[in-house]
């Protein structure tokens, strides 16, 4: 049976979810606290300030992140099948940290626009040696960007009268190929 997670760890996840679901505004240490099941004073031994609570979230990015970097660099796939296949959001502790992350730059967190910055720029390194010139780098890194927007869009189902956004089985092995083409040296 997995350990409970600890306060520290329940308080940033819950900051990151009210992020999410609410923005940063939402994200208020009252309802970080509330969300998980601690009490203000427990918050703050963790984090004395909500501008601390940020650089932890923005931390767990970066480590999220370079873990992802080493996987698309070791892909059997290869990096740029790996990195397509990825933009399509499972709900995993990436794509989570990805999307309050971007919350915190909308609000005007320059050190969370840095991070994210730094984590494209750090992807599209690895990719760079597996297409054949920048405007195959580009095509990659801005149809992973689709797909992740897409992917979001559709976190709830299509909606009505609508199909899919995201391709998905064959279409997605089909789209996949048809980039590889394009792109390998």
């Amino acid at each position: 049976m997995a350990r409970p997670p600890h306060a520290r760890e329940r308080v940033l996840d819950a900051y990151e979810a009210l992020l999410i679901s609410g923005g940063e505004r939402t994200a208020t240490l009252d309802a970080v606290a509330r969300e998980a099941g601690v009490s203000k004073g427990g918050l703050l031994y963790h984090f004395a300030s909500k501008d601390d609570l940020a650089a932890a979230m923005i931390a767990r990015l970066i480590a999220l992140a370079t873990e992802d970097v080493e996987r698309i660099r070791s892909a059997p796939e290869g990096p740029v099948e790996y990195y397509l296949r990825t933009s399509v959001m499972m709900d995993d502790a990436l794509d989570r940290a990805i999307v309050a992350a971007s919350c915190l730059a909308q609000s005007g967190s320059r050190a969370a626009t840095e991070a994210m910055h730094r984590m494209r720029e750090e992807s599209a390194d690895a990719i760079r040696p597996h297409v054949r010139d920048q405007a195959a780098l580009d095509l990659v890194m801005l149809l992973s960007d689709g797909l992740f927007f897409n992917n979001a869009l559709d976190s709830h189902g299509p909606s009505e009268g609508a199909g899919a956004v995201v391709p998905a089985g064959a279409d997605l092995d089909a789209l996949v190929a048809l980039v590889l083409r394009s792109v390998e040296r």
